[in-house]
């Protein structure tokens, strides 16, 4: 084995806010973000790709929703479930025929990924996370009214479901994907921050929930031992004072500089923030470094040359 590394990248920058996101249009994002990826492996790393999913259960949901009619709904856990499946699909096939363009024949897989989290978490009494379209206020009181749904006005666009986000406590096929690793194949896994699932005597049960992907992919990236954790994101570096004219752009931090910044309120939680905090989490459970950065810019950053590195 190489050096190994978790590399997280978005699922905006998958489907992008200005497009349909037509499967055509995912396929082309995705080749993208894997040119950069595939350069990484060249480099002499291996690999566990995770990636979000928001913009995509949006889309099953909104599927779901309008098909009502003549099919039955489908459970948050289950909407997780498939966009596992339909990007992990994609993601793998993309990464294998990059590499291959490079004469690399590796085993490229998915693994649909379960993540537990503590049933008596704060979230579940605080739903936070928006999720699926939006909707007028008064398809928004119908939907509170018949479906016991919680929901939020979301910057003025409308009305939004809210649901639960806790934080996760541990993979459930972590070794699974250790011992793809230890056989030579890069695999995708921890999709959407993995399906959200409690554990009852023993069994294990889907939650209407959602998982923040950086924190999920801070636990596998902790458990599989790598030493290099990167986040992909839309903006080259992070920044202090962020769009204001005092932006002040951060190449290098230390864990005690990113918690420092992070209570000064400069990466909020919508934002940086559990980046940030993810990245903290994981030099604390013996990684070496964290970079966050956006995907055209993954080389670069491996040199030093750009991204936002936070190390001990």
């Amino acid at each position: 084995m190489g050096r190994l590394a978790v590399v997280a990248i978005g699922g905006n920058s998958i489907t992008k806010a200005d497009e349909r996101g037509t499967i055509p249009e995912q396929f082309e994002n995705t080749r993208e973000t894997c040119r950069h990826i595939v350069q990484m492996i060249a480099r002499g790393y291996d690999v566990v790709v995770t990636h979000g999913n928001g913009p995509q259960v949006g889309n099953i949901l909104l599927r779901a929703e309008m098909s009502s009619a003549v099919l039955p709904t489908l459970p948050l856990d289950t909407c997780g479930a498939d966009s596992q499946g339909g990007m992990g699909y994609m993601i793998q096939q993309v990464l294998g025929n990059e590499l291959r363009k490079i004469g690399v024949d590796r085993c490229v897989t998915t693994v649909v990924t379960q993540t537990v989290v503590d049933p008596n978490d704060p979230a579940f009494d605080n739903p936070s996370k928006p999720i699926g379209p939006f909707y007028t206020s008064d398809e928004a009181e119908r939907k509170v009214s018949d479906e016991g749904w919680k929901v939020i006005e979301d910057a003025h666009r409308g009305w939004r479901r809210v649901v639960p986000s806790p934080m996760p406590t541990r993979i459930v096929e972590a070794d699974a994907i250790k011992t793809l690793l230890d056989t030579g194949c890069i695999v995708i896994g921890v999709g959407g921050g993995g399906i959200p699932v409690v554990e009852k005597n023993g069994q294990l049960e889907g939650v209407e929930a959602v998982i923040d992907k950086d924190h999920a992919s801070r636990l596998i990236a902790n458990h599989i031992g790598a030493e290099l954790f990167v986040m992909s994101t839309d903006v080259e570096q992070i920044a202090l004072h962020y769009g204001t004219p005092d932006e002040v752009r951060l190449s290098r931090l230390t864990l005690e500089e990113a918690l420092s910044y992070h209570a000064e309120g400069h990466f909020p939680p919508g934002s940086m923030g559990p980046k940030v905090l993810a990245s903290v989490e994981f030099l604390r459970g013996g990684g070496e470094a964290a970079i966050i950065t956006n995907p055209e810019s993954i080389e670069k950053a491996l040199d030093g040359e750009t991204g936002t590195r936070i190390t001990r």
